[in-house]
């Protein structure tokens, strides 16, 4: 039985047509587990504003964050089982299921984060995933992603280029002393073994 979190991010593509319900109610009776919310359309929207509006990429980086706040806010709706975590503290305390990130207030005055688009969801979890000493960090991606198989060597820099990361990842996952794993959302059989046995890549 593990005895430490580990960290699920949900890409915001996977609210793209069908809501995910199967795969959140699998992953909120989880209390290990803690998700964190991609931006997803909300995160888009951002994107298509900023050359309207002339935005700076600070504001940009602060909106994407309240994007993945909208998207906390959907899957909370669409499982309620789900502990909303806003803190630390809060994502550190015992639970009967799994935990929901609001990022916001962790993540809007957090120093040391590029306020940038080379910074997404996916290294705001690996954040996370350092701020708390995880020793895993699931990424699940939309199904089809070109995920590498199981037992690849990590090329994080190769995933970055080819946009399956972002392209701060490689960078932010310097020194993390967790496995990363990379798994499409209707693999249902390789997420069970990254749940369960942290099967993965090392950074």
């Amino acid at each position: 039985m593990r005895h430490f979190p580990v960290i699920v991010k949900l890409g915001g593509s996977l609210l793209d047509g069908h809501a995910p319900r199967a795969l959140l109610q699998r992953l909120a009776t989880d209390p290990q587990a803690i998700l964190v919310p991609g931006g997803g359309a909300f995160a888009d929207a951002v994107r298509d504003a900023q050359p309207q509006l002339d935005l700076s990429e600070a504001a940009c980086h602060a909106m994407a964050i309240l994007a993945m706040e909208q998207t906390a806010f959907a899957l909370a709706d669409i499982e309620p089982a789900l502990v909303p975590c806003r803190s630390e503290v809060e994502l550190r305390a015992p639970r009967v299921g799994a935990a929901l990130w609001f990022p916001a207030a962790m993540l809007l005055d957090a120093p040391g984060i590029p306020q940038s688009w080379d910074v997404t969801s996916d290294s705001l979890s690996l954040w996370l995933a350092r701020q708390l000493g995880a020793r895993r960090l699931v990424l699940v991606k939309a199904p089809g992603a070109a995920v590498p198989a199981p037992d690849a060597a990590a090329d994080l820099e190769a995933l970055a280029a080819a946009g399956i990361l972002d392209r701060a990842f490689p960078h932010m996952a310097s020194g993390f002393a967790g496995s990363i794993v990379l798994v499409n959302a209707d693999d249902s059989a390789r997420l069970e073994t990254a749940l369960a046995t942290g099967a993965g890549m090392d950074p």
